[in-house]
Protein backbone atom coordinates (compact mmCIF):
# COMPACT_ATOMS: atom_id res chain seq x y z
CA UNK A 1 0.00 0.00 0.00
CA UNK A 2 1.31 3.46 -1.17
CA UNK A 3 2.10 5.86 2.04
CA UNK A 4 0.59 9.33 2.09
CA UNK A 5 0.83 12.19 4.56
CA UNK A 6 -1.28 14.29 6.22
CA UNK A 7 -1.67 18.03 5.17
CA UNK A 8 -2.72 20.58 7.68
CA UNK A 9 -6.20 20.28 8.90
CA UNK A 10 -8.37 23.18 7.25
CA UNK A 11 -12.01 24.10 8.35
CA UNK A 12 -14.34 24.99 5.99
CA UNK A 13 -17.16 27.62 6.99
CA UNK A 14 -20.00 26.15 4.75
CA UNK A 15 -23.88 26.22 3.89
CA UNK A 16 -23.62 29.22 1.71
CA UNK A 17 -24.74 27.50 -0.32
CA UNK A 18 -24.48 23.87 -0.02
CA UNK A 19 -23.41 23.20 -3.53
CA UNK A 20 -20.74 25.31 -3.27
CA UNK A 21 -19.68 23.79 0.01
CA UNK A 22 -19.59 20.36 -2.08
CA UNK A 23 -17.48 22.08 -4.72
CA UNK A 24 -14.79 23.04 -2.23
CA UNK A 25 -14.43 19.35 -0.83
CA UNK A 26 -14.29 17.33 -4.25
CA UNK A 27 -11.97 20.51 -5.15
CA UNK A 28 -9.85 20.02 -2.01
CA UNK A 29 -9.77 16.09 -2.18
CA UNK A 30 -8.45 15.72 -5.48
CA UNK A 31 -6.09 18.42 -4.82
CA UNK A 32 -4.94 16.67 -2.07
CA UNK A 33 -5.19 13.55 -3.10
CA UNK A 34 -2.78 14.93 -6.78
CA UNK A 35 -0.15 15.77 -4.08
CA UNK A 36 0.01 12.10 -2.47
CA UNK A 37 -1.89 13.92 0.59
CA UNK A 38 -4.07 12.23 3.06
CA UNK A 39 -7.09 15.22 3.67
CA UNK A 40 -8.21 16.49 7.02
CA UNK A 41 -11.16 18.46 6.99
CA UNK A 42 -13.85 20.47 8.89
CA UNK A 43 -16.84 22.00 8.27
CA UNK A 44 -19.22 24.11 9.83
CA UNK A 45 -22.30 24.87 8.39
CA UNK A 46 -23.56 28.40 8.91
CA UNK A 47 -27.26 30.18 8.65
CA UNK A 48 -27.23 31.15 5.04
CA UNK A 49 -30.41 33.32 5.76
CA UNK A 50 -28.58 34.98 8.53
CA UNK A 51 -25.46 35.38 6.54
CA UNK A 52 -27.12 37.28 4.05
CA UNK A 53 -29.39 39.08 5.91
CA UNK A 54 -26.23 40.82 8.10
CA UNK A 55 -24.81 41.58 4.40
CA UNK A 56 -27.63 43.13 3.33
CA UNK A 57 -28.27 45.25 6.47
CA UNK A 58 -24.40 46.07 6.45
CA UNK A 59 -24.17 44.26 9.57
CA UNK A 60 -20.57 44.06 9.31
CA UNK A 61 -19.98 43.53 13.89
CA UNK A 62 -22.94 40.81 14.23
CA UNK A 63 -21.34 38.91 10.94
CA UNK A 64 -18.05 39.20 12.38
CA UNK A 65 -19.03 38.19 15.68
CA UNK A 66 -21.39 34.76 13.98
CA UNK A 67 -18.35 33.69 11.73
CA UNK A 68 -16.01 34.37 14.35
CA UNK A 69 -18.28 31.69 16.42
CA UNK A 70 -17.84 29.48 14.03
CA UNK A 71 -14.15 29.56 13.19
CA UNK A 72 -13.76 29.11 17.06
CA UNK A 73 -14.96 25.64 16.83
CA UNK A 74 -13.43 24.86 14.15
CA UNK A 75 -10.19 25.44 15.95
CA UNK A 76 -11.14 24.19 18.84
CA UNK A 77 -11.64 20.73 16.64
CA UNK A 78 -8.59 20.55 15.61
CA UNK A 79 -8.28 23.15 12.69
CA UNK A 80 -4.90 24.46 11.60
CA UNK A 81 -6.29 26.75 8.93
CA UNK A 82 -9.92 28.57 8.06
CA UNK A 83 -11.65 29.70 4.82
CA UNK A 84 -15.23 30.57 4.55
CA UNK A 85 -17.10 28.89 1.29
CA UNK A 86 -18.40 32.20 -0.30
CA UNK A 87 -18.14 35.55 -1.47
CA UNK A 88 -20.49 37.35 0.45
CA UNK A 89 -19.29 36.87 3.93
CA UNK A 90 -16.16 38.33 3.09
CA UNK A 91 -16.87 41.88 3.96
CA UNK A 92 -16.63 40.24 7.21
CA UNK A 93 -13.26 38.53 6.78
CA UNK A 94 -10.33 41.32 7.41
CA UNK A 95 -11.94 42.06 10.70
CA UNK A 96 -12.17 38.33 11.63
CA UNK A 97 -8.86 37.81 10.64
CA UNK A 98 -8.29 40.08 13.32
CA UNK A 99 -10.09 38.03 15.82
CA UNK A 100 -9.43 34.24 14.42
CA UNK A 101 -6.82 32.50 16.33
CA UNK A 102 -6.13 30.26 12.96
CA UNK A 103 -5.48 32.35 9.73
CA UNK A 104 -8.04 32.50 7.67
CA UNK A 105 -7.53 32.02 3.74
CA UNK A 106 -9.39 35.33 2.09
CA UNK A 107 -10.77 34.64 -1.10
CA UNK A 108 -11.07 38.27 -2.14
CA UNK A 109 -7.47 39.11 -1.22
CA UNK A 110 -6.11 36.05 -3.30
CA UNK A 111 -8.27 36.85 -5.94
CA UNK A 112 -7.22 40.46 -6.27
CA UNK A 113 -3.87 39.18 -6.00
CA UNK A 114 -4.30 36.99 -9.18
CA UNK A 115 -6.34 40.04 -11.17
CA UNK A 116 -3.52 41.83 -10.87
CA UNK A 117 -1.06 39.46 -11.67
CA UNK A 118 -2.75 38.48 -14.65
CA UNK A 119 -2.76 41.98 -15.81
CA UNK A 120 -6.30 42.82 -15.97
CA UNK A 121 -7.04 46.57 -15.32
CA UNK A 122 -10.76 46.54 -15.83
CA UNK A 123 -13.30 43.90 -15.08
CA UNK A 124 -16.87 43.28 -14.35
CA UNK A 125 -17.84 40.93 -11.89
CA UNK A 126 -21.14 38.02 -11.91
CA UNK A 127 -22.24 37.27 -8.53
CA UNK A 128 -24.72 39.09 -6.08
CA UNK A 129 -26.05 42.31 -5.86
CA UNK A 130 -23.90 42.81 -2.65
CA UNK A 131 -20.52 41.64 -4.84
CA UNK A 132 -20.89 43.20 -8.10
CA UNK A 133 -22.48 47.10 -6.25
CA UNK A 134 -19.67 47.22 -3.64
CA UNK A 135 -16.79 46.19 -6.48
CA UNK A 136 -16.07 43.31 -4.53
CA UNK A 137 -16.46 45.46 -1.04
CA UNK A 138 -14.15 47.98 -2.61
CA UNK A 139 -11.03 45.72 -2.19
CA UNK A 140 -9.82 45.32 -5.87
CA UNK A 141 -7.28 48.17 -5.53
CA UNK A 142 -5.80 49.04 -8.80
CA UNK A 143 -8.16 47.85 -10.71
CA UNK A 144 -11.16 49.17 -12.44
CA UNK A 145 -14.17 47.98 -11.52
CA UNK A 146 -17.51 48.25 -14.31
CA UNK A 147 -20.46 48.08 -12.89
CA UNK A 148 -23.87 46.85 -14.86
CA UNK A 149 -26.34 48.71 -15.69
CA UNK A 150 -29.22 48.32 -12.99
CA UNK A 151 -31.12 45.83 -15.15
CA UNK A 152 -28.55 43.55 -15.75
CA UNK A 153 -27.41 43.71 -11.93
CA UNK A 154 -31.07 42.87 -11.42
CA UNK A 155 -30.75 39.81 -13.86
CA UNK A 156 -27.31 38.57 -12.57
CA UNK A 157 -28.23 38.81 -8.91
CA UNK A 158 -31.36 36.81 -9.27
CA UNK A 159 -30.59 33.93 -11.54
CA UNK A 160 -26.97 33.93 -8.92
CA UNK A 161 -29.86 33.42 -6.46
CA UNK A 162 -31.74 30.81 -7.80
CA UNK A 163 -28.60 28.72 -8.74
CA UNK A 164 -27.32 29.04 -5.04
CA UNK A 165 -31.21 28.00 -4.20
CA UNK A 166 -31.42 25.02 -6.53
CA UNK A 167 -27.82 23.83 -5.86
CA UNK A 168 -26.82 23.82 -9.94
CA UNK A 169 -27.23 25.60 -12.72
CA UNK A 170 -28.50 24.73 -16.32
CA UNK A 171 -27.58 25.44 -19.81
CA UNK A 172 -29.74 28.34 -19.87
CA UNK A 173 -27.91 30.13 -17.25
CA UNK A 174 -24.42 29.06 -18.71
CA UNK A 175 -25.77 30.79 -22.41
CA UNK A 176 -27.06 33.67 -20.42
CA UNK A 177 -23.53 34.72 -18.41
CA UNK A 178 -21.83 34.05 -21.86
CA UNK A 179 -24.01 36.41 -23.56
CA UNK A 180 -23.41 39.15 -20.74
CA UNK A 181 -20.17 38.69 -20.89
CA UNK A 182 -19.46 39.54 -24.91
CA UNK A 183 -21.44 42.62 -24.16
CA UNK A 184 -19.20 43.67 -21.03
CA UNK A 185 -15.89 42.89 -23.05
CA UNK A 186 -17.19 44.49 -26.10
CA UNK A 187 -19.29 47.53 -24.61
CA UNK A 188 -17.84 48.37 -21.63
CA UNK A 189 -13.80 47.09 -22.85
CA UNK A 190 -13.51 45.16 -19.68
CA UNK A 191 -10.57 42.85 -19.95
CA UNK A 192 -11.65 39.61 -17.59
CA UNK A 193 -14.97 38.66 -15.92
CA UNK A 194 -14.70 37.71 -12.30
CA UNK A 195 -16.85 34.80 -11.50
CA UNK A 196 -17.25 36.09 -7.98
CA UNK A 197 -19.80 33.81 -6.84
CA UNK A 198 -18.85 30.28 -5.20
CA UNK A 199 -21.60 28.31 -6.80
CA UNK A 200 -20.54 29.81 -10.58
CA UNK A 201 -18.42 26.84 -10.32
CA UNK A 202 -21.46 24.79 -10.90
CA UNK A 203 -21.82 25.57 -14.43
CA UNK A 204 -18.81 27.01 -15.74
CA UNK A 205 -15.12 27.51 -14.78
CA UNK A 206 -11.93 29.72 -16.29
CA UNK A 207 -11.28 26.64 -18.70
CA UNK A 208 -15.09 26.18 -20.36
CA UNK A 209 -16.73 29.74 -20.08
CA UNK A 210 -15.71 31.09 -23.48
CA UNK A 211 -14.74 34.35 -21.90
CA UNK A 212 -11.52 35.61 -20.30
CA UNK A 213 -12.26 34.80 -16.85
CA UNK A 214 -10.92 34.99 -13.04
CA UNK A 215 -12.36 32.25 -10.93
CA UNK A 216 -12.62 32.78 -7.49
CA UNK A 217 -13.48 29.84 -6.29
CA UNK A 218 -10.92 27.84 -8.00
CA UNK A 219 -8.55 30.55 -6.72
CA UNK A 220 -9.51 29.58 -3.18
CA UNK A 221 -9.06 26.22 -3.06
CA UNK A 222 -5.24 26.93 -4.51
CA UNK A 223 -4.47 29.37 -1.71
CA UNK A 224 -6.37 27.22 0.41
CA UNK A 225 -4.38 24.14 -0.53
CA UNK A 226 -1.09 26.18 -0.72
CA UNK A 227 -1.56 26.51 2.99
CA UNK A 228 -2.31 22.96 4.03
CA UNK A 229 0.27 21.48 1.75
CA UNK A 230 3.07 23.48 3.15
Amino acid sequence: MAETREGRCFGLVGGLGVGATVYYYRALAAAHAARGLTMRALIAHADVARVLGAVKDKDVAGLTDYLAGLVDGLARGGAQVAAIGAIAPHIAVPELAKRSPIPVVDLVEETARVVRERGFKRVALFGTRFAIESGLFGRLSGVEVVRPKPGEVDFIHDTYVRIVAAERGDPGDRESFRHLARVFLARDGVDAIVLAGTELALIFDEKNAGFPAVDCARVHVDAIMARVAG
